[in-house]
């Protein structure tokens, strides 16, 4: 008669050699690559935004706005506010969400990409290259005149129009 009891026996956990990990991890079918999550935060000062020139393999020596990817259980807002502090040492105030874009930027890159307003919770502060292998520094720009090339995804969306100041 079949008993529950002799399933109670300690069980001995034997680890698997490396030599077998490594031959197992071999069968396995390569998982697609996922799309990443990140923040782009549209940095306003009077009527200047913040950009800095992208050193990245992807859209190198591109200008871009502050941003990066999501943690996993953190909001939009708090992704924003920790990436710039991250990249420019500001402290950023007022955040607010303004859309969304999803960007297949080649077979391999993939991202969701949620911008933020925000504006310097002090206007006296001044941003800093705190990342000098990802970003070669930091200024604020005019709105009507943006330095060139832009990153690609910030490109499309002014050249569709895309306004990210308050219109009250």
């Amino acid at each position: 008669k079949y008993s529950t009891r002799n399933l109670r026996l300690p069980v001995k956990f034997i680890p698997l050699p490396e030599k077998w990990k490594t031959a197992f991890s071999k069968h396995r079918p390569p998982s697609p690559p996922m799309p990443k999550v990140g923040a782009a935060v549209f940095l306003l000062k009077g009527s200047k935004v913040l950009l800095g020139k992208r050193l990245s393999a992807v859209g190198h020596s591109t200008f871009a706005l502050p941003g990066g990817h999501l943690e996993f259980g953190e909001s939009f807002e708090e992704c924003a506010t920790r990436e710039v502090k991250e990249e420019t040492g500001l402290i950023i105030d007022k955040t607010e969400y303004l859309t969304v874009t999803n960007n297949v930027i080649s077979e391999k890159v993939h991202t969701v990409c949620v911008f933020i307003r925000a504006v310097p919770a002090d206007v006296n502060q001044k941003p800093e290259t705190l990342e000098p292998e990802k970003c070669a520094g930091w200024d604020w720009y005019e709105w009507n005149s943006l330095p060139k090339p832009l990153f690609g995804p910030l490109e499309d969306m002014i050249q569709s129009g895309f306004n990210p100041f308050p219109t009250t």
